[in-house]
């Protein structure tokens, strides 16, 4: 048993936390990431998971669909009707828990499984603790959203270990996503985690550097701040190209967002 099933199902639970007192009409609500409401950030979300399931525990089925899935998105089908053809229909609270129930029963049955063993999915294959940390990654980074819109200051655990460390091993990959030569030097990475503790990866260097606090590198590469919103220190030409496009999820590249327009309600954004 390992416990990175676990980590995921928590931090959906915290999601959970925030929406579960919502009436009906608040799941309606737009928020800062693409005017995505409530609905629509849940709705990817459990459907996500059940694909990623599906890989673990229906390899044949998941196959079916990871055909359909390319060839509509080789057509330049919207991700968001792709989605709209695997949906229910359902919204509101019993979307939301359609969600939860999915993510319990995929935390106890995945913590039972062998972390390493491999599963298809939309791009390569991976590991299936790598799966289940993109899947955190995505409640994390998506959940920002609500959190933001709502005002809430959401409490990180040291359980975000796993996307800073998705960060930090997408460094080439960022660069190589949107064709560009990955630099040779990788930056030292130099985190306080939220209890405190210190997390480093790459030769230490004081000339290419990223350092700061773990929280504000989750949120950089994963998009849901620009790193001119934090108080990240980043240091050297390599760093800083990487920290202004990191990407640590899958897809065509995105771009950040704009200087001062992703921040929690009623929190100005830094000047």
């Amino acid at each position: 048993m390992f416990r990175d099933p676990y980590d995921f199902r928590e931090e959906s639970d915290a999601l959970y936390g925030v929406l579960a007192p919502l009436s009906a009409a608040e799941f309606s609500r737009p928020t800062s990431f693409k005017q995505w409401t409530l609905d629509d950030i849940v709705r990817h979300l459990h459907l996500w998971n059940r694909a990623a399931d599906e890989s673990a525990f229906d390899p044949e089925a998941f196959a079916d669909r990871r055909k359909t899935l390319l060839a509509d998105l080789a057509r330049r089908v919207r991700l968001s009707a792709i989605e709209a053809q695997w949906h229910d229909g359902s919204s509101g609270h019993a979307l939301l828990e359609a969600w939860r129930t999915t993510v319990a029963d995929m935390s106890d049955r995945w913590a039972a499984e062998d972390p390493k063993r491999r599963l298809a999915w939309v791009g390569p294959d991976l590991s299936l603790r790598s799966s289940i940390t993109a899947r955190l990654m995505e409640t994390w980074a998506h959940g920002q959203a609500i959190y933001d819109v709502f005002g809430v200051a959401r409490a990180d655990t040291d359980r975000i270990r796993g996307i800073a460390l998705l960060g930090v091993n997408t460094f080439r990959w960022t660069f190589t996503n949107r064709d560009l030569e990955p630099p040779a030097d990788v930056p030292h990475v130099r985190l306080t985690a939220p209890s405190g503790a210190r997390w480093t990866w790459h030769a230490p260097s004081e000339a290419s550097l990223v350092e700061g606090s773990a929280t504000e590198f989750c949120q950089t590469v994963t998009q849901v701040r620009n790193v001119a919103d934090t108080k990240l220190r980043v240091v050297g030409d390599t760093a800083k190209r990487w920290m202004a496009i990191a990407q640590c999820f899958a897809g065509p590249a995105e771009n950040p967002p704009a200087p001062g327009t992703r921040f929690r309600a009623g929190s100005a954004p830094r000047a």
